[in-house]
């Protein structure tokens, strides 16, 4: 019986010590270069920052979903026909405007276009009204624009801001210090002042000098702050909205030549008093009605199946999506912010699917996904969990990567670290087995500063491992720390510390290879905040 048992423990010891072989050999795959190959792309101008909805998005979905293809991963998901796919499409809601304008019979002006709105308006009939023009739509014991002006059941034409003399003095103030009328809110106070008048609608001539610019710059912010949803919601319209119009388009709409039109907008400042009521020739025709938008999302998941025991599924994820273009044009690339944690992704898939190739496939199965809409509210994996593509009660853990290129102002004389967030919150097995993997493979210093309930940053429940978390699924969050182009146009690929970033894809790696071979699952036995 000893002789026995003695055989049976050496053939245990010589699998063990051939499965941690085999993981140093694949783990060896996962290189500097590559994952730079991969994030040159991915990182690249040419995808513009891979916004939500964005066709630069789809391009790195795109790019994911090839390479997943060319390592022979199984497309699990399912288009509205039934066929398999890699992606796994989902909805997101936004209320916006649908076809919105301003015109008379000679001209027509489109919503983000020609001019943007300010608040939330719903018009959902066209209404055609006359437009008179208002001064600066300001009255105060000072200065009025509003003496000698009907305003009753018109469109109001406003400007901006509030007048100045050469010297530097407000009018209504009489020193060099802005009246309320120009503050930041300055224009809502306008817009209670003209509808206690009567005026059905204001639409305000922005003082930018280059309006074009302006647009672009309300878009950008517009797409940025969307408040998208995964279900359709209903919103409240106060009709406190202001149409913000160039002085070309207000000069349109009055039937005066724009000469005239920025002349008497001048002589309020150099006369100190108002020149307001040039009313339209002619009726002006305004819709904008309020719509709900979808935005389609996707996240790009490849399926491996294990042998003995597929039926119970490790997960890798990191997020696809950044924050794209800012109001100046600039590109938030997202190098570090996901993209360190995409081609993560595609490196350990590459590995794994080596050794499977060459028969040393894991024995539980693998989802590797890109999921989308983590910068609008972790909404690609929230949809994940809510329709799992593998059920939640065979998922083992989630090991999600998010931002592991760069090192932090607290590491800066270290960069041979991670930051583990969640390792123990649920599974005292996975944060054992994490530390060992480490402490065979690359040796890391590893941080937990995150992983306590009291630190106020909750980096716990801002990355896409929480939605497995809430769901009662270990898991582990490898994370590197926030740095100065968090979120800002420097987040580029040629700062990205590639063999800093490579040993800790390897120990992703390691650690999934012992989850996914180990004879026992993980045990979900912890509940800590």
């Amino acid at each position: 019986m000893k002789k026995i048992l003695l055989f049976s423990f050496l053939i245990a010891s010589g699998l063990t010590a051939k499965s941690q072989t085999d993981a140093h050999t694949f783990a060896q795959t996962i290189t500097a270069a590559d994952l730079k190959r991969h994030l040159t792309i991915i990182a690249s101008d040419s995808l513009g920052g891979r916004d939500m909805g964005s066709e630069g998005l789809q391009k790195a979905a795109d790019y994911v979903t090839k390479h997943f293809q060319k390592l022979g991963l199984t497309p699990i998901a399912k288009e509205k026909d039934g066929a398999a796919s890699f992606l796994q499409k989902y909805p997101l809601y936004n209320k916006g405007y649908g076809e919105t304008y301003l015109k008379n019979s000679k001209k027509r002006f489109d919503n983000d276009q020609d001019f943007f709105i300010k608040g939330v308006i719903n018009v959902d009939s066209a209404q055609s009204l006359p437009v008179v023009f208002a001064g600066y739509g300001i009255e105060s014991q000072r200065y009025s624009d509003y003496d000698k002006v009907d305003v009753a059941n018109k469109m109001v034409i406003i400007l901006e801001g509030e007048p100045q003399k050469a010297d530097g003095t407000y009018l209504v103030t009489a020193s060099t210090k802005t009246s309320r009328w120009g503050e930041s809110d300055g224009w809502q106070r306008k817009i209670t002042l003209a509808k206690n008048k009567g005026a059905k609608y204001v639409l305000m001539v922005s003082a930018e000098e280059d309006f074009a610019l302006a647009l672009r710059r309300q878009k950008v912010m517009s797409d940025r702050f969307v408040r998208v949803s995964l279900n359709q919601y209903a919103e409240t319209t106060s009709g406190n909205a202001v149409f913000v119009i160039s002085k070309a388009i207000a000069s349109d709409l009055l039937g005066v030549p724009e000469p005239d039109f920025v002349a008497a907008a001048k002589q309020i400042a150099e006369t100190g008093q108002p020149t307001a009521g040039i009313v339209s020739k002619e009726n002006v025709q305004l819709l904008a009605p309020r719509a709900t938008q979808i935005i389609e999302g996707m996240n790009v998941a490849g399926f491996m199946e294990g042998s003995d025991k597929k039926d119970e599924v490790v997960v890798i994820t990191a997020h696809l999506d950044h924050i794209g273009i800012t109001s100046k044009g600039e590109i938030n690339n997202g190098a570090d912010d996901d993209g360190s944690g995409t081609v993560s992704v595609l490196e350990l898939a590459e590995a794994f699917a080596k050794a499977r190739a060459e028969g040393k496939g894991p024995r539980r199965s693998i989802l590797f996904m890109t999921v989308t809409g983590e910068e609008k509210g972790l909404f690609g994996s929230e949809y994940y969990t809510a329709n799992p593509l593998i059920p939640l009660a065979q998922t083992v853990c989630d090991l999600n990567i998010d931002m592991i290129g760069r090192v932090d102002d607290a590491h800066k004389n270290n960069s041979k670290y991670v930051y583990l967030i969640g390792s123990d919150k649920l599974s005292s097995d996975l944060h054992r087995i994490s530390e060992e993997a480490n402490a065979k493979s690359v040796k890391y210093d590893l941080d937990y500063t995150f992983n306590d309930p009291a630190d106020p940053n909750r980096f716990y429940y801002r990355s896409d491992h929480y939605n497995f978390a809430k769901n009662k699924i270990p898991v582990i969050f490898y994370f590197t720390g926030v740095h100065e182009d968090y979120h800002r146009p420097g987040d580029d690929v040629e700062k990205i510390l590639f063999d800093k970033q490579a040993d800790i894809v390897k120990l992703v790696f390691y650690t999934a290879w012992e989850l996914t071979n180990r004879n026992d699952r993980i045990k979900v036995d912890s509940n800590k905040p």
